[in-house]
């Protein structure tokens, strides 16, 4: 497995019940863990993020629910409708709804259809779909 240069990690307040939800929910692998630590590192079509359940190693405050407040994490997917759809099938809350945006870079229009969804620790994840360039 090659690692990405960058890898966030993330803290949450129950392990098993997170890996679950990444796992079984959205369909994210598990690449390796650490039991012992709680700990796992897990990847979902190039995307790679490391979980850990609170352990005061790394924290530079008080946690307090919706965590991440800020940040949201974009993963970019092949296609966000089977996510969407198992999710929906699972009565998980969508936080934005799918919709397409364009993004200006330089000279040009970058296309994502995206949606997003909150972990249960209130991380902001949103899936994105490319939908290629339009030229200006």
């Amino acid at each position: 497995m090659k690692f990405n240069k960058l890898i966030p990690e993330i803290s949450v307040t129950n392990f098993e019940k997170s890996i679950q939800f990444y796992t079984e929910l959205i369909g994210f692998k598990i690449e390796y863990q650490r039991e012992e630590s709680k700990f796992a590192m897990i990847s979902f079509q190039g995307s790679q993020l490391m979980i850990e359940e609170l352990n005061d190693v790394w924290n530079t405050c008080k946690l307090e629910h919706p965590f991440g407040r800020g940040i949201n994490f974009q993963i970019g997917v092949n296609k966000i409708q089977p996510i969407l759809k198992h999710l929906k099938e699972n009565n998980y809350p969508i936080f934005a709804e799918p919709k397409e945006h364009w993004y200006r870079q330089e000279n040009q229009l970058l296309g994502n259809k995206e949606f997003l969804i909150q972990d249960l620790d209130g991380y902001l994840l949103r899936f994105a779909e490319d939908l290629g360039i339009k030229r200006l």
